[in-house]
């Protein structure tokens, strides 16, 4: 299987960034070829300009400048999603990576009464993530990073696409063991992918 692995950090010393090693030594030890798209490290803009925003829907010239990140997640039959959870939602940098690289055209088709899912090479979506927040209170909130992905980003890719969550909540008061213990968690669990 080929998975694109977005990860969505600032800093290279982070928990974040031990995540992102180990799932894809996990991924790879399975066989699966990852490539990984690093947002911070490679720089990634994640403003959609006034000029995108004109041509969003003109799907001959909405692709300019983000070829690259289009090609990768056309040529992905698995999506890994590897970020901290920051008030309740994803990083800016990872919203922006949506708003710019799932476009009309790429990700999803104007139908007639719906969108059209265009990513149907995806067939599987994995999220690794660490909230600051104990888990009752994301229940209490509604969970809103599961909906946003589970409802609305996983309906534009293969009807069947399985959606796997890693979360390890309260971080902030997380010890050195049970950090481990999630990082050999999320190898063990992506090692069955």
């Amino acid at each position: 299987m080929r998975v694109l692995m977005i990860h969505c950090h600032p800093r290279a010393d982070s928990f974040s960034a031990a995540l992102r090693d180990a799932a894809r030594r996990a991924l790879e030890a399975r066989g699966h070829v990852v490539e990984l798209r690093d947002l911070y490290a490679e720089g990634f803009d994640p403003v959609l300009s006034a000029e995108e925003r004109g041509r969003y829907h003109d799907v001959a010239e909405n692709l300019a400048g983000i070829e690259d990140h289009v090609e990768s997640l056309r040529r992905a039959d698995a999506l890994l999603l590897v970020y901290p959870t920051w008030w309740y939602g994803m990083p800016a940098m990872l919203k922006g990576w949506f708003d710019r690289i799932w476009a009309p055209g790429v990700a999803f088709r104007l139908g007639e009464s719906a969108i059209e899912p265009l990513l149907t090479n995806i067939r599987r979506i994995g999220v690794v993530t660490t909230y600051g927040s104990p888990h009752w209170l994301l229940w209490y909130i509604g969970r809103i990073d599961r909906k946003l992905l589970g409802r609305g980003i996983r309906r534009l890719c293969a009807r069947d696409c399985r959606t796997d969550w890693h979360t390890l909540t309260r971080m902030d008061h997380r010890t050195r063991p049970e950090c481990a213990a999630f990082l050999a968690r999320v190898e063990k669990a992506l090692a069955r992918w």
